[in-house]
């Protein structure tokens, strides 16, 4: 098996996810801020590209007003912010829409994209679902991520669930789940996550829920 050559993707790590309505509340951000930063520092160290991605919803917009405070990055990660970063401003879910980044990562040969930031329930579901569809590979670090509680005319669900569960989802299909000291030692191996299947998750899921009844 060929090493990962990866890039770390900071989605989001805007400060409008701190407090207000879109306050990430499972992991709570303080904890997963530190790990944030942690896996910036792991990047750094290895030789790792850094994207920092920011989402706008245009000027006067209630959210992500690129005037506004609220569109800035959060001050940890900004101090940690280099000339040789790449930075990404988005209109969509996905890092992918409406960028260039595919092609940089395609330019320097990057085969793996790891997803750190916020939501869970947005824009790192929608980048790791995408990513297949360019043949890159995605990790998704799961205490580096975060999710809010959601209520709608479909239901309630809270934000722990919400995360636990999709995190689940993802590692069956669409990406490699993993903590950031797993993400970390495997870096250090050159050695890429593992990942489960849609088949073993299946099977396993059905023995699971039998033993349940």
């Amino acid at each position: 098996m060929t090493s990962p050559r990866r890039a770390l993707i900071l989605i989001d790590v805007q400060q409008e996810y701190f407090d207000g309505p879109l306050e990430i509340q499972y992991p709570p951000h303080a904890d997963s801020l530190p790990q944030i930063t942690n896996a910036i520092d792991v990047a750094a160290a290895a030789g790792i590209p850094v994207v920092a991605v920011q989402h706008t919803m245009g000027e006067g917009a209630p959210v992500f007003d690129p005037t506004r405070p609220g569109f800035r990055l959060h001050p940890d990660v900004d101090a940690r912010k280099t000339d040789e970063w790449k930075t990404i401003v988005k209109d969509y879910g996905t890092v992918f829409a409406g960028t260039d980044l595919v092609s940089w990562l395609r330019e320097r040969e990057i085969d793996t994209v790891t997803l750190v930031g916020y939501m869970t329930n947005n824009c790192v579901i929608a980048s790791a679902a995408e990513a297949e569809t360019h043949g890159i590979s995605a990790e998704v670090l799961a205490d580096a991520t975060g999710a809010i509680n959601i209520a709608n005319d479909a239901g309630f669900v809270d934000a722990r669930t919400v995360h636990t569960t999709l995190l689940a989802l993802l590692n069956s299909n669409f990406a490699a789940v993993a903590d950031t000291a797993t993400w970390s030692g495997a870096v250090a191996a050159g050695e890429a996550l593992p990942k489960s299947d849609l088949g073993a998750s299946a099977v396993t899921g059905a023995q699971l829920a039998a033993s349940l009844v």
